[in-house]
């Protein structure tokens, strides 16, 4: 019999599906090979379609990149982009000036607010060997009196996003990395001042969850009723939830107001829970632009014809930085942030 505080279960495809006040999420596993001098795959990309590889060819994809893996500058109005990057690196540059690289367990906040452009790009630094991606992102709405504030971004660097260890009355281990809210008694970093995510009382969550095979986990219920809750089941052999068996690569929408017994199956088991209390406001959405009405997804397209947000300042759609270079943000008016400070 299933759970009763399970809502409902569906198979995942390659975007994954959200609920208010999330647009999608979409985790990339690439295992890219070999660098060259220009930091893209060295045995080439000859069979590819280039510009627009998604194929997964030999287990890894070029995006919308032509020499290096990823996405040349695009534009976004009216959302956040949640960039989480558990393995490999990102170089991040955008037409505020801003630019930066992060990987390792670093995650990059961004609200587009009004408009920006910006590039996404996966340099393969090593090369000697191989130079495996993963990496979450994960679109989170703006409410109507937020979708024309600044852009900015913010990096919540690995070494000090929490992450919560505890062990079963086995002694086998799971782990919380809390990317934003609370878990239990530990507070995630802060995100970008006009995000939904900003104000406590919409309990937003972004948790990726580890548990050691054959581990019990219970997953906290919300201070509060009317959540959106959903737990992706992204790696593994399975886990029960609540007594209720589930297969790999699942999607299960649960209660958000009770706690939920998590048993890994044969092998470890990975899930991100994404939860919030939902905008309710009405949702337009085409292409890299997310508002409130079709109109102002056309005013949306021509002021990016218009002003191009901002225009590019870097000398290419597909910029990098050096292979040694380390990880650090540089933001719009030219202040730098380095892991550990």
């Amino acid at each position: 019999m299933a759970s009763k505080n399970i809502i409902n279960v569906e198979s995942l495809g390659g975007t994954w599906q959200t609920l208010d006040p999330f647009l999608f999420s979409v985790h990339h596993l690439d295992f890219y090979p070999e660098g060259n001098d220009l930091l893209g795959p060295k045995e080439g990309v000859s069979g590819r379609n280039i510009g627009q590889d998604f194929a997964n060819k030999d287990g890894w994809n070029m995006y919308h990149g032509k020499s290096v893996p990823g996405f040349p500058y695009h534009p976004h109005r009216g959302f956040e982009t949640v960039t989480v990057v558990e393995q490999g690196f990102a170089d991040h540059s955008d037409s505020l000036g801003s630019t930066g690289r992060f990987g390792q367990g670093d995650v990059q906040w961004m609200t587009a607010g009004k408009g920006v452009q910006h590039a996404e790009m996966f340099p393969l630094l090593n090369p000697n060997g191989p130079n495996t991606l993963e990496l979450f992102q994960i679109w989170l709405n703006l409410p109507a009196n937020k979708k024309w504030v600044e852009p900015e971004y913010k990096m919540l660097w690995n070494e000090k996003i929490p992450v919560i260890e505890e062990k079963d009355s086995s002694g086998l281990l799971s782990k919380t990395k809390v990317i934003s809210g609370n878990y239990k008694s530990h507070i995630s970093l802060n995100s970008p001042v006009n995000s939904w995510a900003s104000d406590a009382e919409n309990e937003l969550a972004i948790w990726l969850v580890k548990i050691e095979a054959r581990g019990n986990y219970t997953l906290p219920k919300s201070m509060r009723s009317g959540l959106n809750r959903s737990l992706y089941l992204f790696q593994g052999k399975g886990a029960s939830f609540d007594g209720t068996s589930i297969s790999n690569y699942k999607r299960i929408v649960v209660k958000s107001d009770s706690d939920m017994e998590i048993i890994a199956g044969i092998s470890d088991v990975s899930i991100l829970v994404l939860q919030a209390k939902p905008i309710g406001e009405p949702v337009a959405k085409y292409g890299p632009f997310v508002m409130n009405t079709e109109q102002e997804i056309q005013d949306a397209f021509s002021s990016y014809r218009k002003t191009q947000f901002g225009g590019w300042p870097w000398p290419e759609a597909e910029f990098v930085h050096p292979r040694d270079t380390d990880r650090f943000a540089q933001f719009a008016d030219g202040e730098k942030e380095f892991p550990g400070q």
